[in-house]
């Protein structure tokens, strides 16, 4: 996963997910310009098996945590003939279960679809449960995310997950306890979305609350 070479920084000309627009509007009166990035929006889902109690992550390479690492270390890359190496490890993060919305379902039935392909848990749809729906990036996007959560169990298992190897994913699923949780959150060392902080501290607020956990 973590094995990254031949890295080259190239024009984006097209994309299927990433549309760069500038938008012209007054405000108050004044002329403003702003530009934003036109994209899909997305399912998270916090996976917990209360049995065992453990949490569900996937851990994956992300190019733009890469890539903005080498920037802050190196500068502009586009300004440099050879890039230094930097370690594939730089860009691996850790995140919920997620996906973007690009069918015409259901938001739940996408998070279950993302829960089997990512996970490899078969979760029925009556056991996923909507949290909150939120606006991502919203300096940027803007993108409307919703959080789900869901509860599994073993027999609920029927693969090994991992992704879409045809399109190209190469996922790890990972095994986080509840007793470590905690402490995974608040380090500072492990790359991981701002949003999984959230899903956790929800979690800790309202499903260890009624089990009357501390």
């Amino acid at each position: 996963m973590d094995d990254i070479q031949c890295v080259e920084v190239v024009p984006c000309t097209d994309s299927r997910f990433l549309r760069p627009k500038r938008v012209k509007y007054s405000q108050n009166g004044v002329q403003k310009t702003w530009d934003y990035m036109h994209v899909h929006d997305s399912v998270v889902i916090l996976i917990y098996n209360p049995v065992r109690q453990v949490f569900y992550l996937v851990k994956q390479f992300r190019p733009a945590i890469y890539m903005n690492t080498y920037h802050r270390l190196y500068g502009n890359p586009e300004e440099k003939d050879v890039l230094p190496n930097l370690p594939g490890i730089e860009g691996v993060t850790y995140e919920l279960c997620a996906g973007i919305v690009d069918k015409d379902v259901s938001l739940k039935e996408i998070a279950q679809g993302e829960i089997l392909e990512e996970v490899g848990f078969k979760v029925p749809l009556e056991k996923i449960e909507e949290v909150i729906a939120y606006r991502g990036n919203v300096g940027v996007a803007g993108s409307l995310q919703t959080l789900f959560y869901a509860e599994v169990t073993d027999e609920m298992r029927v693969s090994a997950g991992g992704g879409l190897k045809e399109e190209g994913e190469m996922i790890d699923v990972v095994e986080l306890p509840l007793g470590d949780s905690r402490k995974f959150i608040m380090d500072s060392s492990i790359n991981k979305p701002g949003l999984l902080l959230f899903a956790f501290m929800w979690f800790y607020d309202t499903k260890m609350s009624h089990q009357g956990s501390s």
